[in-house]
Parts: C-alpha cells; structure tokens; sequence
C-alpha cells in the first residue's frame, strides 16, 4: 500500500488539512511545505494508528527534513498503539543520531482490561435498492483497529462490478450519526443486511468488470478485507429467495411487470451498443413499404419489441436480471413489502427458467429501456404518400 494511497485515505479523515495533501501527491517535503508543524504532526499521527506502515515511512521522511523534526517533536505519542509507537521509534532514532532532541516515544497509561459491552459493538452492513441502471450502494461499518471506526461505502453493479469504492475513518459517534443518516435517504431504500451477506455479494461481483471505465483502485487495495465470507454465506438475495420463494404464478409476473412500467423496479437497460442495436432492428421491421394507420404502426412495433426480447436478455443477460431482482425482493421484504418482494423472487426465477419471449416482466423491462425512442417512433409522420422502395 503506497504513501500517496494512505494520504489520499488521511486526506478524506482530515478535511481541514485535505487541501494541503492532496496536491503532495504523496511528496513528504511538499506535505511539510504546505502545512505547519502542529497539522503535520496530526495527519503523521493518523497515518500512524490507522496506517502504521505508511506512518512509519512518513515519520523517517520527517526525520530526515528540518521542518518534519518540528512535526515528530509535536507528535502526542501516548496515544499511540502500539504497532504505530514501534514505526515511530525508528524515525525518532533517526533523528536523535542527527543530534536532534526527540521525545520518548511514551507508552499508554496501563488499564485494567474489560470486555465492551455488546451493545457497543461497532458492525454493521446495509445495501440499497437498486437504481434505474443497476446500480447500488453497499456501506459496511466496523471498528478501527487504531481507534474510532472504519466505513467503507461502495457502489456496485451485479454487471460491472465495483465502480466506486471509498474508505472512511472516524469517530464513533460521527460513524453512528452517518448510518442513522442511511435510513432518511430520499432517493433509494437502504437496509440492514447480515454482514456475511454482504461479503458473499461482493465476492460475486469482484471479477466483474465495467469496459469503459477503470477498476476502482481502493476496492483492489482493500479486495481480501472485503469478500471474505464466511463458507456458505449467502448474498441478501438468496436469502430472500431461501425465506420467500414459492410464489410463482402469472398473476406474480404481471405484478412485477407492472412495478417496472411504474418505475419501482429497473428497467435496467443493456448497454449502449446493445440498446442502439436493438432500436435500429425495430426501426427497420416496422418501416414497412407502404404507409399504415396509426393503430397498425403501433402493433408493428410491439411486434418488433416481442421479437428482440430474447436478444436483449442472450448471454449473462437472463442471469444478471434474476440477480437484480433477488437482491431488489431483499429491500422489498425488509421494506415491509413482502408481497412484492415475494412476485420479485418469482420473477427471477422465470429469468432462470423460462424463454424470455414467454416471460412479461423481461418485455417490459426492454419496452421501459427503450421507451422515449418507441414513443419517437409511435408519433412520427411519413412526409411522403410514395411507397418506399
């Protein structure tokens, strides 16, 4: 793990001294030009309990500049712990060889050990519902082992993978106040998932990959931390599939269906080339020879629709789906939705074994990707009463 990626995760901890880290770009004497030696002293200090590595390789760049002596002297050293005091006590070496008085590096005062109360325990994981491209946001909550908590908040794509993934540290208290916080969000439902789930979700996801955009670097840094589940753990999908399943009917369908016409649920379109593909096929089966009536056109085009369906959900397309709206029935089920949720699981199901073109939810998911374009070509007008060639 670089210094430059440790300063960028500092810098997000420390938005008071940001400005002056980010532009180091993980150059020790550009750091110490930029800040004075108190603030120095306390981005080495979290880099120390919450990186001790990369604080330690801090702390002898100091050791070896005059304005970095002025940081390690200001250092509160007894509040470290102590993998961060065994980093440090290299670098005040350093600098004492150089005939540069260093403080001592002092230990904690001793306490008696008690176990935390369980109700104190710093854990937890939630995962929102999914956005109208598939997208969805992952938060996992735990306590730092240098003190505080550690949040990690993801957006992931049961298609592409992770696309974003950001580290937080902090206090306790503002790591509460942040996960209270999930629960007012107006844009999409975040809940409460085991956390092995979530680990088991993130596993699935990890190879997967967005062509057009890069991994997101703090994910592949912090990638073991993050999939390890437990044997056997299941992501929030299956489980609600385990507690839900068994409802499958045509009336399920078409209430799933329905959800997506209204934009509850997806659509979830394919990618851009896909989708431009599958217009330009409509496009041409319904621009026949000779001019038709308003009403014929518009049952060419659902025509057309009916025939790309099992074009748009070929390859890992079927699978994906059934993925999304597993993990969609979780959120439904803990949403108190539980009807819904269970319609979601039957749905899924129907992807994983039923044709698409037998299947009503997979239409209206393409019909609702591909709705302003079908709208455009409902309401066009000939310009000419030739026939066409």
């Amino acid at each position: 793990m670089s210094l430059a990626d440790a300063l960028e995760r500092a810098a997000a901890a420390l938005p008071d001294a940001a400005d002056a880290i980010r532009p180091a770009n993980g150059d020790p004497r550009r750091l110490l030009a930029s800040l004075d030696a108190s603030a120095a002293a306390r981005v080495l200090e979290w880099l120390l309990v919450n990186e001790a590595e990369a604080g330690g390789e801090l702390a002898l760049a100091f050791a070896d500049d005059p304005e970095g002596a002025a940081a390690l002297q200001a250092l509160r050293t007894p509040e470290l712990p102590k993998a961060a005091r065994k980093e440090l006590g290299r670098a005040l070496h350093r600098l004492r060889s150089r005939g540069v008085e260093a403080p001592a590096v002092a230990a904690p005062e001793a306490r008696v050990a008690t176990l935390a109360p369980v109700h104190d325990e710093l854990r937890g994981a939630f995962v929102s519902a999914l956005d109208a491209g598939g997208a969805r946001l992952v938060v996992l909550l735990e306590a730092n082992p240098g003190g505080g908590a550690r949040l990690f908040e993801l957006v992931v794509d049961e298609a592409r993978g992770v696309l974003e993934c950001q580290v937080y540290t902090s206090g306790r208290r503002d790591a509460r106040r942040f996960v209270r916080a999930l629960a007012d969000r107006k844009h999409l439902a975040v809940v409460e998932a085991p956390g092995d789930a979530v680990h088991a979700l993130l596993a699935r996801i990890a190879d997967r990959r967005d062509p057009e955009r890069p991994p997101a670097r703090s994910f592949e840094e912090w990638r073991s931390h993050l999939t390890a589940a437990a044997a056997g753990a299941r992501s929030p999908g299956d489980l609600a599939r385990e507690a839900l399943a068994g409802g499958e009917s045509p009336a399920a369908l078409e209430a799933v269906a329905e959800l997506v016409r209204k934009g509850e649920l997806g659509p979830w379109p394919p990618s851009r080339t896909r989708l431009e593909h599958l217009a330009g096929r409509i496009r041409e089966a319904v621009e026949g020879r000779v001019i038709v009536s308003g009403a014929t056109r518009r049952d060419r085009i659902r025509g057309a629709v009916d025939a790309c369906v099992a074009e748009a959900f070929a390859g890992d397309a079927a699978a994906e789906t059934a993925a999304r709206l597993r993990e969609s029935a979780y959120v439904l089920w803990k949403t108190d939705r539980e009807e819904a949720a269970r319609a979601a699981v039957a749905a899924a199901r129907a992807f994983e074994e039923r044709a698409p073109g037998e299947n009503p939810v997979a239409r209206a998911l393409l019909e609702t990707s591909l709705g302003p374009f079908l709208q455009s070509l409902e309401a066009e007008e000939p310009t000419s009463l030739i026939a066409r060639p």
